[in-house]
């Protein structure tokens, strides 16, 4: 594989956005200090952090004569009906490398088969592949080149794995701490998603594979995702959401994927206002849009409001939309449009050539080295208290290990973005390997699990099985092909308990499993039945894994198993948890705690696709687990495995907390590299973490989220995430920007000037500290008095731009962070179109958007 460009270096010709997309940029640029003319809402400036879009010379745009065109214009003479709505429509792929989508070609003119792949988090298809950590600990970096780095992996392995489009990357804006799909996408904030997600799309494409930027717009929930209509005013769509895909058409994504919700009342495939009047009309995209899985709702009306593509079947765009032309109900010069756009976007990724590019050989030690980096630049430090970290000698030498994803990886979340690498080393196992450096052989590092996700064999739980069942009846039974095997028990307990069972099986349909009569693990409607999370979606030994939580009574209960199998063996295990096994199970971790000269325990939460979470404490039993276990040895790190905001009651008896999100395949090697200080702790926290559930934006407010009658309300407004924090005063648990150092640094001598493009803000950072370290130096910009006489909404404070620092111990830098005119500009919606916000502005600069130590006041004027 190529070796990553630095964020100032081009992107091949194929990444870049077409001629009219240029055009707009350009005008953009020359009235980005005065009112942005309507139907131009382009950045062409430096990006807000200081890095440049790039780009070399672009092959012309549609239309205007070059052989690509020429070649799409004569297939789409030659085209018949049939064959052009088959473009328009997924199929099942008759030779499926187990990809998400596939379009068939048409054999006769030599168009091709196009194949799409999920590929948040790494290429997700039949064969192994670079499970790179989630996107949200990429966005942790504060890295745009980073970023590409991370896109130009996922798009060499789309290729080299025989796909054609990437259905990704996700920039939907973290706005409630529920959202099941939080870890698929960046940050809460509009600056930082539209960085990251156009230098990822750079990465990508730069590698010959379509990116798919998604879900337009407003998909920022997975409950009720089909059915909600998403009520929102134009400023905050324009300000918050739609930020980061402009962004994404700014950087020549070819693709777009329409959401599964409605906004402001109609399906977003469906939406003429998003798909046409702004994604095309004013964003000037050429590229096209198709439906997220089984979201189109109607033939005519979705294909005129812009929706091209109809995934994964043909139900809509199929024999529906032909008839539809032939009846003269759609215009086959709309069908000509949508399969225009479509060809435009092959042809210009070489997709049409009669000779295509050859696919590359798959790199996977290329793709093992990026997933390490990103791991360890992601890696989020939110409390180190009485020097607990780095890890040292002593902890090398009685070490204990508890919690499930210390021994199993956790290398992605549930759903789409789940990926099976070729391997993943267990923190368990890098711990012990890197203790052993640091010891040799007086290195002791124990493990227990302290809390079973799993399940344990029924004997070991506090109820009583009559008839009398041998352990082998439940806990491990192999039925033979084409038998059917029944079990009937009664379970006795003793006392009333929360009980969990669960069901491990291979080779053939679940086991049906029913208790008083009720069954456990019935099938689940939609995706909740593939999407069963990324950890708990199956046992260690890999046999699928279904879990129900049951109160039970004290008393007698009826248990029954059906196991049958079908042309091949069918192997189960019955397996519960209950008061009795959660006791046992943290008596041992106390113990090991008692015993170690230091304690790190692994906790998690099983986010997916498919489910919104229920609430943001750990689960399981888990905090109870960590309360027992800081009491016994307050030298106890807690690493997080979570996908997003988590409450910590039990912060404070801890020595330290490291948020390590899902850290792909080699997040173990990345986690001991962090704890033993072989590295930095280089993540800041892109999401604000609230101290309680009923203090952070959507809490409170049925509303707000998760909607009430059908219909959700952005009733925020412009104030998502940390700035819903700065406007109502609320303390967080930890802010937005938040991540500690191994080292210290302080922060001197800003200035803030007006510049062409908007500002320059410098300033001095120092380090302070014994070590060399790593700090995200942010830049904030209070609200513009001008913009305020007109009345228009405007935060407390914006995060204005970043800079990702590595300083030897001793080192001062001076940092230029450039503030474009764009961050400084407000969309009016009275005028329907940005603004500038001249007058004084506050500039504050710091290490969080609760710690800038620097203030100034610069004043913005219209050139």
């Amino acid at each position: 594989m190529s070796q990553a460009p630095t964020p100032e270096s081009a992107p091949p010709a194929a990444s870049r956005p077409p001629a009219r997309r240029r055009l707009l940029l350009a005008l953009a640029g020359a009235a980005a200090l005065t009112l942005a003319p309507t139907g131009t809402l382009g950045r062409a400036t430096a990006a807000p952090s200081g890095r440049a879009p790039g780009g070399p010379p672009t092959p012309p745009a549609p239309g205007t004569g070059t052989p690509a065109d020429a070649r799409v214009d004569e297939l789409i003479a030659r085209l018949t009906l049939d064959e052009k709505t088959a473009l328009l429509h997924g199929a099942t792929d008759p030779e499926s490398l187990g990809q998400a989508g596939h379009v068939p070609g048409v054999p006769r003119l030599g168009i091709p088969p196009l194949r799409l792949a999920d590929g948040p988090a790494g290429v997700r298809v039949g064969k192994p592949a670079t499970a790179l950590p989630a996107p949200v600990m990429l966005a942790a970096a504060f890295d745009p080149g980073l970023a590409r780095a991370y896109g130009r992996v996922i798009g060499h392995e789309g290729r080299a794995l025989g796909q054609d489009v990437l259905l990704s990357p996700m920039v939907n804006l973290i706005r409630t701490p529920y959202a099941g799909r939080n870890f698929e996408t960046f940050a809460e904030d509009p600056l930082l998603s539209a960085d990251l997600v156009a230098e990822e799309i750079r990465g990508i494409q730069a590698e010959g594979l379509i990116a798919t930027v998604k879900h337009l717009a407003l998909n920022n929930q997975e409950r009720d995702r089909t059915l909600v209509d998403v009520r929102v005013g134009e400023q905050t769509l324009h300000e918050t959401e739609l930020r980061g895909f402009e962004a994404a058409v700014d950087a020549g994504a070819g693709a777009v994927m329409a959401a599964y919700n409605k906004v402001d009342g109609a399906h977003a495939t469906e939406n003429h206002a998003l798909l046409t009047e702004i994604l095309r009309d004013r964003w000037g995209f050429e590229g096209w849009v198709m439906s997220d899985w089984e979201a189109v709702h109607s033939t005519g009306p979705a294909l005129t409001a812009g929706c091209d593509m109809e995934m994964p079947g043909g139900e809509h765009y199929g024999a529906p939309l032909a008839r539809a032309v032939r009846d003269g109900l759609v215009t086959e010069a709309a069908v000509d449009t949508a399969v225009r756009r479509i060809l435009t976007v092959r042809a210009r990724f070489g997709l049409l050539d009669q000779a295509p590019p050859a696919r590359p050989a798959r790199d996977a030690e290329a793709g093992a080295r990026l997933a390490h980096r990103v791991a360890v630049a992601g890696a989020t430090l939110l409390r180190n208290e009485r020097g607990t970290l780095p890890l040292g000698a002593p902890a090398a030498r009685a070490l204990a290990v508890i919690g499930a994803t210390g021994a199993v990886p956790f290398v992605s979340g549930g759903g789409s973005a789940h990926v099976v690498p070729d391997s993943a080393v267990s923190p368990l196992d890098a711990l012990r390997a890197r203790a052993a450096a640091e010891a040799g052989t007086a290195a002791s590092v124990t493990y227990t699990r302290g809390v079973d996700p799993y399940g344990k064999p029924l004997a070991e739980t506090g109820g009583r099985l009559a008839p009398d069942t041998s352990p082998d009846e439940l806990d491990d039974r192999t039925v033979p092909a084409g038998r059917t095997w029944t079990h009937e028990a009664t379970l006795t307990t003793t006392t009333d308990d929360d009980w969990s069972f669960f069901v491990h099986y291979d080779g053939g349909e679940r086991p049906t499993v029913t208790l008083d009569g009720t069954e456990l693990f019935p099938v689940r409607a939609g995706v909740a039945e593939y999407f069963a999370g990324g950890l708990l979606g199956r046992a260690p030994d890999g046999l699928a894994l279904r879990r129900a939580d049951r109160r039970l009574s004290a008393g007698a209960h009826r248990l029954t198993v059906t196991a049958r199998a079908g042309t091949g063996r069918l192997r189960f295990r019955l397996r519960a948890t209950d008061g009795t096994t959660r006791a046992a199970d943290t008596a041992a971790a106390v113990a090991a705690a008692r015993a170690a000269h230091d304690v790190v325990l692994f906790a998690y939460e099983d986010a997916t696709e498919g489910r919104d979470r229920t609430g943001l404490a750990l689960p399981d039993g888990q905090e109870a687990l960590i309360s027992a276990v800081t009491a016994a040895n307050p030298r106890t790190t807690v690493v997080l495995n979570t996908s997003s905001a988590t409450t910590m009651p039990w912060l404070e008896r801890t020595g330290a907390v490291l948020q390590m999100y899902y850290p792909g395949q080699e997040g173990g090697r990345a986690t001991a590299a962090v704890l033993f200080g072989d590295a930095d702790p280089g993540g800041r926290l892109t999401q604000t973490f609230p101290r309680t559930e009923d203090a952070h934006p959507t809490a409170g407010d049925p509303r707000r989220y998760p909607g009430q009658g059908g219909v959700e309300e952005y009733s925020e407004g412009v104030h998502i995430g940390h700035r819903w924090y700065d406007m109502r005063g609320v303390e967080p648990l930890f802010p937005f920007g938040h991540g500690l150092s191994y080292t210290t640094f302080r922060y001197a001598d800003l200035t803030a000037v007006p510049a062409a493009d908007g500002l320059h803000v410098t300033f001095t950072v120092v380090n302070t500290g014994p070590r060399t370290g790593i700090e995200v130096a942010q830049v904030y910009v209070g609200p513009s008095p001008d913009l305020t006489a007109l009345g228009v909404d405007q935060p407390v404070r914006a995060l204005a731009g970043y800079r990702r620092l590595e300083l030897a111990p001793g080192e001062r830098r001076r940092v230029t962070v450039p503030v474009a005119a764009r961050t400084l500009s407000s969309w009016d919606p009275a005028r329907h179109t940005w603004v500038l916000g001249t007058g004084p502005r506050e500039v504050r600069v710091g290490a969080s958007s609760r710690a800038l130590p620097l203030r100034t006041v610069a004043r913005v004027r219209t050139p």
